[in-house]
């Protein structure tokens, strides 16, 4: 499973959901919901933005875990 890690930049950057919810201009809807990892899909403008303000790469918003859904089927 893919999960967004923007939380924990925040924590290390110091700075607040709030503080990246204003930078973002998304509603509060579609904000929380890639914060909270409830989305399936990303809009590449949005990784952009993301990247731009969190000083970062694509490469450090993601995180690759192992989905427990796959190790029951297994």
């Amino acid at each position: 499973m893919i999960r967004l890690k923007v939380l924990e930049l925040l924590k290390e950057k110091n700075h607040t959901k709030y503080w990246l919810f204003i930078r973002m201009g998304l509603s509060y809807r579609n904000f929380d919901r890639l914060i909270k990892n409830d989305t399936s899909a990303i809009r590449f403008e949005n990784l952009e933005k993301l990247c731009r303000i969190l000083e970062c790469t694509p490469n450090d918003l993601f995180v690759i875990e192992d989905d427990p859904d796959d190790e029951e089927l297994s």
